[in-house]
Parts: C-alpha cells; sequence; structure tokens
C-alpha cells in the first residue's frame, strides 16, 4: 500500500500554513499600529472552514430557483476578515497593541505545538520505513 502525504500528515501540514498565514497577518497589524486609518485584520479557523466548505463543495438543486444565479462556490474567498475594535482611535486606526501581541504569542504556541506534532509524525514515518532502526 502506498503512503500519501496527505494522508499521512494527518493535516498538521495544513494547520502549520493556517497558523503561518495567520502570524503574517498579526505581524502586518502590529507593523501598521501607528498607519492612520489602517483597520486591524485576522483569520479565523472558522473563516478558512467555510471559505473551504464553500469552495470545494458544490450544490446541487433540484430547480434553478432553489440558489442564487451565482454558484455558491465562485464567490470570492472572504477567510480575511476585519476585526472589530474595542477602542478605535481617532485617526481611525483599529489596532490593539496589547490584544495583537496576546494573539500573536498564542498563534506562535500553536504554531509550534502543530510543527511538534509534525516533526513526530515525520519521525515515525522515517522510523518505520528504517524498519525500526
Amino acid at each position: 500500500m502506498a503512503i500519501s502525504f496527505d494522508t499521512a500528515f494527518s493535516g498538521h501540514d495544513k494547520f502549520l500554513q493556517f497558523r503561518s498565514d495567520r502570524s503574517a497577518v498579526l505581524a502586518n497589524n502590529i507593523a501598521n499600529a501607528d498607519t492612520p486609518n489602517f483597520k486591524a485584520r485576522d483569520i479565523t479557523f472558522d473563516s478558512i472552514l467555510r471559505d473551504a466548505v464553500r469552495t470545494k463543495m458544490k450544490m446541487s438543486a433540484t430547480n434553478n430557483r432553489h440558489f442564487e444565479k451565482e454558484s455558491v462556490s465562485s464567490r470570492e474567498s472572504d477567510a480575511l476578515l476585519y476585526r472589530v475594535a474595542s477602542q478605535p482611535s481617532l485617526d481611525g486606526n483599529t489596532v490593539d497593541m496589547q490584544r495583537e501581541q496576546a494573539e500573536f504569542a498564542q498563534n506562535s504556541l500553536q504554531f509550534d505545538s502543530s510543527f511538534m506534532f509534525l516533526n513526530r509524525k515525520v519521525n515515525s514515518m522515517k522510523k518505520a520505513l528504517s524498519g525500526g532502526r
């Protein structure tokens, strides 16, 4: 039986990519904390999942009036969301540095955990391929 990387990694590789993408978004928010009218953004797991389900699963109907004329799967991706500011600044910037730093630290810990799981999976595969040596 052939080993497929998609099934072997059990989604840890995709979760690691999600954490990396989120880290970039949060770092961009922190970098633009003093930029007037900058709107903080974020990616959530729910938005990625919703986007993936919508783009990969096509709905079928028994009558063409059941769904909008535009296919559900052809809409623009909306995984990257705007964050609602708890205290927007006078210059229109919605970045809350304390929240961004806390989210960045939590995302970093989750990235490290995902990397550790993926690393263990690769090591167990290497051990299996080498006959347990």
